[in-house]
């Protein structure tokens, strides 16, 4: 057999046999590609802003402790959106529990004026709107999972300080806090207050949507402000649904797109309770427990 030596030319017709199959072979891997993934509810071939899969979270790290002061802190950063998130035990209720041996999980919001790209005045007067919106979203997430009588007439207060916004901030807050809450609990049972930690179960929450119709795990600001549709999910670690706020910005949805994003958002919220249960360690095998 003639070895190829360097200078010589290669046979053209195998280069161009090879090119044809490349050609014709091409089509049919993405349309297997695409075809996978549709399956699976995502969409391959869109690109995204930071060139992640349709059903890939942005990197998501939890600092635990960030706040000497609180009771529990944690520093949230959901790709380049970050949100400080401290737990504060407080020994009294709003009006409406006195004396009803319940206590209560309340929450404020807010944003650095410089976290976006244009400076946004501070709310000096309290919050409105969006702000007030997302406080009681924050608050409505985590009462669901704890027991309210478990700890005496006492207040936690959650809050929650976007420093830097690139989508995202009201579920990265939801994911944040309930560490920060976790350690807050456990702050008071050390204290001698509560004998265990009173949470029934994991929370979290992640942003699906549909841009160019391509359901899309996680959005980043770019993308959410693209987006048809655009969906806020929360729920809890055994996979029940504590809210979910969906709005056809563009256009209506129908049943078979919502069902897809829910499907999509409960596998990036499995994902992310793995983080939580990672980065509790032993509390988080107390847990539901009692």
């Amino acid at each position: 057999m003639r070895s190829t030596v360097k200078g010589e030319r290669k046979d053209p017709g195998k280069r161009g046999s090879f090119l044809l199959a490349i050609l014709l072979l091409a089509p049919c891997y993405f349309r297997t590609k695409r075809l996978l993934y549709y399956l699976k509810g995502v969409d391959s071939l869109l690109v995204r802003p930071d060139g992640r899969s349709p059903d890939e979270l942005r990197p998501v790290v939890i600092h635990r402790d960030y706040i000497m002061h609180a009771e529990g802190s944690v520093l949230i950063e959901v790709g380049n959106t970050k949100v400080i998130c401290t737990a504060s035990c407080e020994d009294r209720v709003p009006p409406f529990l006195k004396g009803t041996g319940q206590g209560w999980i309340s929450s404020e919001y807010g944003m650095l004026p410089r976290a976006t790209p244009v400076r946004n005045a501070r709310e000096r007067t309290g919050a409105h709107g969006r702000t007030f919106e997302i406080q009681r979203l924050i608050g409505r997430s985590l009462r669901s999972v704890v027991d309210l009588f478990a700890f005496g007439e006492r207040t936690i207060w959650i809050d929650c300080d976007v420093i830097q916004a690139d989508g995202g901030t009201r579920t990265a807050s939801i994911t944040g806090s309930f560490v920060a809450l976790v350690d807050a609990f456990c702050t008071l049972r050390e204290k001698g207050f509560i004998d265990h930690i009173p949470v029934n179960d994991f929370v979290a929450a992640i942003s699906v949507g549909l841009v160019q119709d391509v359901p899309l795990l996680d959005l980043c600001y770019e993308e959410d402000s693209h987006a048809r549709v655009d969906m806020n999910v929360v729920m809890t670690g055994t996979g029940d649904l504590v809210e979910v706020q969906g709005t056809g910005e563009q256009s209506p949805f129908s049943r078979q797109e919502m069902t897809t994003l829910l499907s999509l958002a409960q596998r990036g919220i499995s994902r992310l309770v793995q983080l939580q249960r990672e980065v509790l360690g032993k509390l988080s095998d107390e847990i539901g427990g009692e």
